[in-house]
């Protein structure tokens, strides 16, 4: 992603709408007789235009609200762009006040059996909105007489009392766009940092100032009118192994610096130092504030901590206990919104609830106990150059014993002491302490992932392959297992479950250790009978390996991706074959012995085979190093992953002399 263009809008002001540059709305034969995008044949549908305006303004009830107009024309090649018809405008809202959807129009224009142009006009009775959840709700609606080949015209207006949430600005999209332009209409009052990210560049933009365009009650401002224009814009294509999308969109983004008071002339500074930032929070009734209540938890824990003396073992009590007191109620926010004492009396609360809860706990077993603030790989990144509390979506504990530091999160019971969720693995986070200044501490790459898969079998003279597989999981991967068997009400039923998905393999006994045992990896343990014959000749004995996560397709499918490839934690995966062949047999295609390494170190794929008399021993090794990869790395992986399953899919056969 190219680095933050930063613009910074000085005496911003306003125009009225009449005056918007908005594109003509009539629909040629043209439009209509579109085959196809020349730029990219293989997409569905196609922005012909797209036009937004947003402005700050005095509206009818003599409030001064943010009014963003929409409007955009979409070409639809086929059945699979039919979905670019059904329109959907989230709107928020609190207690006291709504954004408000209205002017909405829309018609469909199409070919009849003649090849006459109609069109088909949006009845808005059949606009309709459903409540998301407390604070949001969707306005959606979809347009008339959809069918491949047909136009679709749309606009609408959005009424919000969210001033400082200015509307920012999506160039791409999912399909491409022939043109999109965006005007912002802002009053001196208020004052904006503008970047814009991604890796496409504006094709035109422009700045011009009007005079006195706002006026409200004697109040009078001079205003700024700036217009962004892209055109020939590619789709933006998502891939796996990828954080928000909206950090590598190229788009425009809006962060608030001050707004003066039109009515008594006084000046609120919103854009903040990391050292305001700190302080806000360090004070704020629903974070810092319940992080200091170490009093309120000091009888709750004085129980769990009794009889340890070591501050490690103090800390890991701590952390069960209120990892296995408190349930998630699936709220995303640093804060605590009631106070951590009403949560944990209702034994339920938000990410902030329960961990601010187990910060103050941990202070009170005198642990050296931190806070981090941080954003979501589905939040996207943080501002670096603007400080914005409201990037931050997710906090943590930080513990620091020892001379080691260790990230907690009690809000899921089946992460270990020490481990992440991946989602909080996302660049960096900000460290809030009570006795220091904040700082920032790396995320990605903090934890590992790996499975080890050991199989020793014996082909018997019956056609049957019998023996031992134990799969031994050790990090992230050991809680993504644990996770997978308590989706089942029982181990046994899991390994139930588990034998009927591997159709050709019989599970004759297990045993799967640590299930519960949350600092220790999780072993798997199975004698099994598995079936050789191949389904269409029964004299040929075939066998593949890998039963587990076979790579059948590479995730990597682009020409060039201009984002990086995230996994957020290096990974390590082995398999190691032991096969005991009846004297007579032997294999009639051993595999093929393979080794890739990326450069710099960044990750290897190895298979290897030796055969010594009447065994034969097969290995294979998939590592990656980094936690992050860049675009130029891409093609790498790319073939990294092509020679994964060129030797996952080849069956071993076994034949008699």
């Amino acid at each position: 992603m190219q680095k933050l263009l930063l613009v910074t809008l000085l005496f911003i002001g306003i125009q009225q709408l009449a005056n918007a540059q908005d594109f003509e709305k009539s629909v040629t034969s043209e439009d209509l007789n579109l085959k196809n995008y020349a730029k990219d044949t293989s997409v569905h549908a196609l922005f012909l235009n797209e036009f937004g305006s947003s402005r700050i303004d005095v509206v009818g009830d003599d409030n001064v609200r943010l009014i963003f107009n929409y409007h955009a024309r979409v070409k639809i090649f086929d059945a699979r762009g039919l979905t670019q018809g059904t329109i959907e405008i989230p709107i928020h809202h609190n207690d006291e006040v709504t954004e408000e959807v209205d002017d909405i129009v829309g018609t469909t224009y199409y070919k009849d059996d003649d090849g006459l142009m109609r069109s088909a006009p949006l009845d808005v009775k059949k606009v309709y909105t459903v409540k998301d959840y407390k604070y949001r709700s969707t306005v959606k609606f979809a347009l008339p007489g959809l069918r491949p080949g047909c136009v679709i015209d749309f606009s609408y207006k959005i009424t919000s009392p969210y001033i400082s949430e200015f509307r920012n600005w999506d160039f791409q999209d999912e399909i491409p766009k022939l043109h999109s332009k965006y005007e912002v209409h802002i009053p001196a009052f208020w004052v904006f940092n503008a970047s814009m990210r991604g890796p496409l560049k504006l094709s035109d933009s422009k700045s011009e100032l009007e005079r006195e365009c706002f006026t409200s009650h004697g109040a009078k401002c001079d205003c700024s009118h700036i217009t962004y224009e892209m055109k020939d814009i590619p789709a933006f294509v998502s891939e796996d192994y990828m954080t928000s999308p909206k950090n590598f969109v190229s788009a425009i983004y809006f962060d608030e610096v001050e707004w003066t008071n039109p009515y008594t002339g006084v000046k609120t500074v919103v854009s903040k130092t990391w050292k305001d930032i700190e302080y806000q929070l360090k004070n704020d009734e629903f974070f810092g504030s319940q992080f200091k209540r170490k009093e309120l938890m000091k009888d709750r824990i004085t129980t769990v901590i009794a009889g340890k003396t070591d501050s490690l073992e103090k800390a890991k009590a701590v952390f069960v206990y209120l990892q296995k007191w408190f349930k998630w109620n699936d709220i995303t926010t640093i804060y605590s919104p009631e106070g951590i004492k009403k949560a944990y009396e209702a034994h339920t609360g938000t990410i902030g609830d329960i961990n601010l809860a187990l910060a103050a706990a941990l202070r009170a077993a005198d642990i050296n106990t931190e806070l981090v603030v941080l954003s979501t790989r589905n939040n996207g990144a943080i501002n670096m150059l603007y400080p914005v509390i409201n990037d931050f979506d997710y906090v943590i504990v930080k513990v620091n014993i020892g001379g080691k530091s260790y990230l907690l999160d009690a809000t899921d019971p089946l992460l270990s002491f020490g481990l992440l969720p991946l989602k909080c693995l996302n660049d960096k986070g900000r460290v809030i302490s009570l006795d220091k200044p904040s700082y920032w501490i790396e995320l990605s790459g903090l934890q590992k992932e790996a499975v080890t898969r050991t199989l020793d079998l014996t082909l018997l003279e019956n056609g049957k392959l019998k023996g031992n597989i134990v799969n031994y999981y050790t990090g992230y991967d050991a809680y993504e297992k644990r996770k997978a068997i308590k989706k089942f009400n029982s181990v046994d039923e899991y390994v139930e479950n588990l034998d009927e998905k591997l159709p050709k393999v019989k599970i004759l006994k297990s045993n799967i250790s640590n299930v519960d045992s949350l600092d220790l990896p999780i072993g798997e343990s199975f004698e099994v009978e598995v079936d050789a014959f191949d389904n269409l000749n029964h004299n040929k004995l075939v066998f593949n390996p890998f039963f587990w996560g076979k790579v059948t397709t590479n995730p990597f499918k682009l020409a060039e991706r201009d984002y990086p490839v995230d996994w957020g934690m290096p990974s390590d995966e082995r398999l190691v074959l032991t096969m005991h062949l009846p004297n007579g047999y032997v294999v009639e295609n051993p595999p093929q012995v393979a080794a890739f390494k990326m450069p710099n170190g960044g990750g290897m794929y190895a298979a290897t085979f030796d055969n010594v008399e009447n065994t034969f021993t097969f290995s294979n090794i998939i590592r990656f190093a980094k936690p992050i990869y860049t675009s130029e790395e891409y093609p790498y992986l790319k073939e990294l992953y092509n020679k994964i399953i060129l030797t996952e899919k080849a069956d071993m056969v076994f034949v008699k002399k």
